[in-house]
């Protein structure tokens, strides 16, 4: 392929493709497992993983901006709710 038919950026646009495919992966394993799991201390655990990788994938789309919201928003203020709710509750689905 000649020079100038070539993207530019061709293996460090490839290394991005990679790394956001492997977040997303990464998101939706932990989302499930988020989902299955009874443990809800986990559970919110297990979100707050999928949260940050869900985060890497809209830093690698260019979207600082919502990267910042999101992280603040889903890492930390959900999961703090979430943890006082099941303190208030129980731990353990049924």
């Amino acid at each position: 392929m000649e020079e100038s038919l070539r993207p530019s950026g061709g293996k460090k646009a490839m290394i991005h493709l990679v790394i956001l495919a492997i977040s997303v992966l990464i998101g939706l394993v932990f989302s499930y497992l988020a989902i299955t799991e009874r443990d809800l201390l986990k559970a919110v655990g297990f979100s707050a993983i999928q949260a940050v990788a869900y985060a890497i994938a809209f830093y690698l789309l260019m979207a600082p901006d919502i990267v910042l919201a999101y992280v603040a928003i889903s890492v930390g203020i959900y999961s703090a709710l979430l943890i006082f709710l099941i303190r208030k509750t129980g731990r353990y689905e049924v």
